[in-house]
């Protein structure tokens, strides 16, 4: 008997490891649906026609643009911009062979990517002055930093942190919302522990913990053209180029910068 009410526990004790142990396998967290991220256009300033914007940048009370040009015409930009008149302050064009594509701000530096001529120029931040160059493969879409890592994006759900003295890839985060893979991550911001990213040819900006890679939140900002500047760009232009593209933010006023590219208008956002 002794050696039956012995088995019969050992049975029963094996029984519940192997039960939890099949929970346990079974539990695969997903990804929540993201939140709705509110806002309010707070002031609405004159923006380039003629920029095809793909960076986007606030420094020293005045934006900083990095442009591309579709037709590769020698329009490919950096400039400094005066934020009332949206007009350039100070400014390098490109050569023609290349396409300008995002830019960021790091230790006295500006680093600019190009689309698919696997360049990144770095200048001087208050001369433009050209200090050096990288090589990298894949395309150039986007680029933010952290204040120590650049990151950068190829238009895949990708994002890529690279070392500003070599420019070596140190980490790779994938990002998705509750649907898989969000891919054609375009302009970025790094904003508080966030980044905030353009979704090319849509008009959507979405907000990533870089942690995860997940997507927390998303805004729509569908109607903001046509109500700023109705007919300023038809539909099939917006369709087909002129889409938002360009997140910049002023950390001592609280304030996003928003625009896109050969947008005639620049808002400024108050995330709620």
């Amino acid at each position: 008997m002794k050696y039956s009410i012995l088995f019969l526990t050992l049975l029963s004790l094996l029984s519940a490891c192997t039960n939890t142990t099949d929970t346990d396998n079974t539990e695969i967290p997903q990804n929540t649906v993201p939140a709705v991220l509110n806002y309010t256009i707070t002031n609405v300033y004159p923006h380039n026609t003629g920029s095809y914007t793909e960076g986007l940048e606030w420094h020293d009370n005045a934006i900083y643009e990095s442009t591309g040009d579709p037709d590769y015409k020698g329009k490919s930009k950096l400039a400094k911009i005066d934020l009332l008149t949206g007009k350039d302050i100070q400014k390098i064009t490109l050569a023609k062979e290349y396409f300008g594509e995002g830019m960021t701000v790091l230790n006295g530096k500006i680093y600019q990517l190009t689309y698919k001529e696997y360049k990144c120029f770095v200048y001087d931040f208050t001369t433009f002055k050209k200090l050096g160059e990288f090589s990298y493969t894949g395309q150039g879409w986007g680029m933010t930093n952290d204040g120590k890592y650049l990151i950068m994006d190829d238009g895949s759900n990708n994002l890529y942190y690279r070392d500003p003295v070599n420019f070596q890839v140190v980490k790779v985060v994938g990002v998705t919302d509750n649907n898989g893979p969000l891919a054609s991550i375009n302009e970025l911001e790094y904003v508080n522990g966030f980044i905030y990213a353009n979704v090319y040819t849509t008009n959507t900006i979405v907000k990533i913990d870089p942690a995860t890679g997940n997507v927390v939140a998303k805004a729509d900002f569908s109607y903001v053209l046509n109500k700023y500047a109705p007919g300023a760009i038809s539909d099939e232009d917006q369709a087909n180029a002129a889409v938002l593209n360009g997140i910049a933010y002023d950390s001592v006023g609280k304030r996003f910068f928003i625009t896109g590219k050969f947008w005639p208008k620049l808002f400024e956002v108050k995330f709620n």
